[in-house]
């Protein structure tokens, strides 16, 4: 069988499902959730997106990547989804954008349903606004860890992250060496001894052109006996994702679009 190069839009074999989730406060949230094809999954990813204001959603590349390669690669189960009236290709959850405190009923549906569906060491993921979610509701019994990708610590507040560090779940920072609000130094000031801080040489607040790296520190934790750095060509058979679908969701689509801050900041 041909070895073919992994790419941005490849997609490598696993059981895919479209999902629904329901949030106690009666809202239905779209996603998905992709398994290993040939085994059960080692551990469980529930992905926290980046604001959906400015174009981020389930299919948010890092997140896109993470669901199209590591089942096959690392034996993950990858569960996304959409937050409230957040759109992408999936379709659009129900609700509106609430600046992190309605949210949390959606982080709490999609912990009970990675629960219900008997997924292993669930993990959470965020990524920029999915870190302040993670760090303000994602601290659940349920719970092994989370992953912070780029956080900005923008709408979570420090009691947040003594939360987390008192209860001994490990909580891993990557910050990208050019970030747009919380680069190293600041990172390892705000953070202190209450997380592991990674420094991101060369990389910006939206991974582009790294997230490849961004994967390898994920498996290295969540599931520390898959060798990494991860393969970076496959021998089985492969797809390809439509690329074209996302092209609405760049950074220059939303160049003059305010950052909301928290909800006593934002408009009526």
């Amino acid at each position: 069988m041909t070895t073919s190069q992994i790419r941005a839009n490849s997609i490598l074999p696993a059981h895919r499902e479209d999902i629904e989730l329901h949030t106690a406060d009666g809202l239905t949230l779209v996603g998905e959730l992709a398994r290993p094809l040939d085994r059960d999954p080692v551990a469980t990813l529930v992905c926290l997106h980046p604001l959906p204001t400015h174009g981020g959603m389930m299919d948010s590349h890092v997140f896109r990547k993470a669901a199209w390669r590591l089942p096959a690669l690392a034996g993950l189960a990858v569960l996304r989804f959409n937050t409230r009236g957040t759109s992408s290709v999936r379709g659009t959850s129900g609700g509106k954008f609430d600046g992190g405190t309605g949210e949390k009923y959606d982080v709490a549906a999609a912990i009970e349903y990675a629960e219900f569906a008997e997924l292993p060491t669930i993990w959470l993921l965020g990524w920029s606004f999915g870190t302040d979610l993670t760090l303000m509701h994602g601290l659940d019994p349920a719970i092994t860890g989370a992953i912070l990708l780029s956080p900005p610590l923008r709408f979570s507040q420090p009691s947040d992250l003594a939360a987390w560090s008192a209860s001994g779940k490990p909580l891993t920072a990557l910050i990208p060496e050019f970030d747009d609000y919380l680069r190293p130094a600041e990172a390892l000031a705000r953070f202190g001894d209450q997380a592991e801080v990674v420094p991101m040489a060369g990389a910006k607040h939206l991974w582009v052109g790294d997230a490849e790296k961004v994967l390898d520190e994920i498996v290295r934790r969540v599931a520390p006996e898959v060798p990494v750095p991860l393969p970076r060509t496959w021998d089985g058979p492969m797809e390809s994702g439509d690329m074209n679908a996302y092209a609405d969701r760049t950074v220059a689509a939303f160049s003059d679009v305010p950052v909301p801050g928290p909800l006593s900041e934002l408009p009526d």
